[in-house]
């Protein structure tokens, strides 16, 4: 009788961390963690990405995001290029070698048109304005916290849709039941085929005095398979 009485208290314990928040209650926390003094909001700095691919290649990004302004810009060397990708509010620039005639062959072989850089904005303020993005219009957060165990620890969860104009994807994001740090995330476009992909985060950046995840590890979902890795480190001023 002792032991059953002890069981079921456990249990109760243990599911209980998820049950005494709620789903925007946990987001709050968890931006207060990460973004205390409401920086994300007038964000303007410039940062270092390094990617790590499972062959060992690297590429060094470097990246200009400037929110008030409405501009950013990506640029990254490839084949001895300088290549520039840039918004400034939704007029693009595109530059090689800082030169902005690009022949059509240039921009294919290069990978780089308006479309792409108008992609890559919405990808890095996404993923680096975590979570204080999912305060976006559109966002619609889980009222239900679960308590789950991701990659062997216990975390509080956060499940994450959007409306049908935003996106498709379903999102889980894992905080720190103490500290309420962002610490992996995974998405599905359909969760029912076990697709899309998760991200374990570690270590932490100070940028603009935001706390950013410095690295970025990426796995499919379905089997595990290493993706790569994203660094992020300060520009040196």
């Amino acid at each position: 009788m002792r032991y059953l009485l002890l069981m079921i208290c456990f249990s109760f314990a243990s599911g209980s961390l998820g049950q005494e928040i709620s789903g925007s209650e946990l987001l709050d926390k968890a931006i207060q963690y990460h973004d205390p003094n409401d920086n994300w909001h007038s964000f303007k700095s410039d940062f270092t990405v390094i990617m790590e691919s499972p062959k060992g290649d690297k590429r060094i990004s470097q990246l200009n995001i400037d929110l008030p302004a409405s501009t950013f810009k990506l640029t990254t060397d490839k084949d001895g290029k300088t290549i520039e990708q840039g918004m400034v509010r939704d007029s693009c620039i595109l530059k090689i070698d800082g030169i902005a005639i690009i022949s059509e062959k240039d921009r294919a072989s290069h990978n780089i048109s308006c479309e792409r850089a108008k992609k890559m904005r919405d990808y890095y303020t996404y993923l680096y304005g975590l979570p204080m993005k999912l305060k976006d219009p559109g966002t619609l957060v889980d009222p239900i916290v679960e308590t789950k165990t991701f990659k062997d620890k216990e975390y509080l969860t956060l499940k994450i849709t959007y409306s049908e104009e935003v996106g498709r994807d379903t999102w889980y994001f894992y905080f720190d039941p103490s500290s309420y740090a962002m610490e992996a995330y995974q998405f599905f476009h359909d969760e029912s085929k076990n697709d899309g992909e998760y991200i374990v985060l570690s270590g932490e950046e100070m940028i603009n005095n935001v706390k950013m995840p410095k690295v970025r590890a990426w796995y499919y979902n379905k089997n595990d398979q290493y993706l790569g890795t994203d660094i992020l480190s300060k520009t040196p001023q």
